[in-house]
């Protein structure tokens, strides 16, 4: 009797221990990462960005609606830049997780940002001239110092100090130990915006001039008449003003936005010739990335490193979604309540309505990414958005900026014009 009771209690434990490895794997989809595992929607979220990125540049000038918008308002395009900010935020936050040495970290992330800087200013200063000008070289007058990797460089720069320097050592179980843990971060994200506000709507904007090439070596001056304090239009900004006065508005983008806008271009909103009484400041540079407008592009990238926080200190996936999708909603809400009182949504001012709408969809997005991928495990289908995460970089240099169609190009028969493509 005794033995049977023996043989029964030992495959009783058995029968236990098969129940509780079944149940251990079930509970797997709705439990954290395994240790050292890759998070497979971070790749995939890089991955739909540069897709976007790659469609919106294709179809923008068959479809102008989804190109850049003119000025306020935000069109498919103008998800695109704020996506990578965001994205570069939560990947900080990941790999700054077990910093040692705060000062090796620092003069580590100084000479990553150095390196983007320059590559971007390679790229995007001047040197290459583009599809139609197979020649390269820059007149050093007339170089432009700002642009998209330019900008990701500053704002990853600034957010990897803050992740580096600004964080507390308390203990995080629930949203509220969350924020008060990462509080300095919170408050560096509230003082950037309120410079940016004071600057965007206190700075006094003068009349200004520029000339534009009239055919040959002559060239005609335009005024633009301002003298006006916080003015959101295309002619009399702060964010226009501030890079005119560092930069000189000789290395500014010599393609505005707004040149597709109503007063500007009869096609609107595409591009095309102006009307006969289209204004003075239609044909002025202005740059999408300036110094003031990335100011909140950096805000962007710290709040893409509060939701790679989560990762980090949750490890149940139920956990992770509520505490995501709740600042998501809340950030979309505050961005359609700015823009409905006058605060409108603009990208090329980069304002604090942008910068919640933009984020508050990069939010939720990532969400959805995440739960299709690392918690539903449909990644074969992701596979390609997974490469080209992987490879965002060479991507965007070879196709983002028409690197490869340059180089496709360089081979021709006889006449440059009869080349490959």
């Amino acid at each position: 009797m005794r033995t049977y009771e023996l043989i029964k209690d030992k495959d009783d434990l058995e029968a236990g221990v098969k129940y509780s490895r079944r149940a251990s794997r079930k509970d797997e989809a709705f439990a954290g990462q395994k240790q050292g595992q890759r998070l497979v929607s971070l790749d995939v979220f890089r991955g739909l960005t540069v897709a976007l990125m790659i469609f919106v540049d294709d179809a923008g000038a068959l479809f102008p609606s989804i190109n850049h918008s003119p000025w306020d308002g935000v069109a498919l395009a103008d998800f695109v830049m704020p996506f990578f900010l965001f994205i570069v935020g939560v990947a900080l936050a990941i790999t700054h997780k077990g910093v040692t040495n705060k000062a090796v970290a620092t003069r580590k992330s100084v000479f990553r940002a150095l390196k983007l800087f320059v590559v971007g200013l390679l790229i995007q200063g001047g040197f290459f001239h583009g599809l139609h000008n197979l020649t390269y070289g820059v007149d050093l007058l007339r170089m432009r110092w700002m642009g998209v990797l330019q900008r990701i460089a500053i704002a990853y720069l600034l957010a990897a100090i803050c992740e580096i320097w600004l964080k507390t050592d308390d203990n995080v179980d629930n949203g509220y130990s969350l924020i008060k843990r990462y509080r300095l971060q919170l408050l560096m994200a509230l003082i950037l915006t309120t410079i940016y506000m004071l600057l965007l709507h206190g700075l006094y904007v003068p009349d200004w001039e520029y000339q534009i090439a009239v055919g040959g070596s002559m060239s005609k001056s335009l005024s633009v008449r301002c003298g006006v304090r916080g003015d959101t239009g295309p002619a009399c900004n702060a964010v226009g003003m501030i890079d005119r006065q560092i930069f000189g508005i000789q290395h500014l983008h010599r393609r505005p936005v707004y040149e597709r806008s109503k007063q500007c271009s009869i096609n609107s909103p595409d591009s095309g010739p102006p009307p006969p009484d289209a204004p003075s400041w239609c044909r002025a540079p202005f740059d999408p990335e300036g110094l003031l407008s990335s100011v909140m592009a950096t805000v962007t990238c710290l709040i893409g490193l509060q939701f790679g926080h989560v990762i980090i200190h949750f490890k149940v996936h139920k956990d992770r979604v509520i505490q995501w999708m709740v600042p998501s909603f809340c950030l979309l809400a505050l961005a359609f309540s700015l823009d409905l009182f006058g605060m409108h949504m603009n990208k090329p001012l980069y304002t604090v309505s942008y910068t919640c709408v933009t984020a508050g969809a990069a939010g939720m997005l990532f969400t959805a990414v995440y739960l299709l991928v690392d918690v539903y495990g449909y990644r074969r289908p992701m596979l390609a958005m997974e490469w080209l995460g992987m490879h965002a970089l060479v991507v965007y240099l070879l196709i983002g900026c028409n690197i490869l169609p340059v180089l496709i190009q360089g081979f021709y028969w006889r006449e440059p014009q009869n080349n490959l493509v």
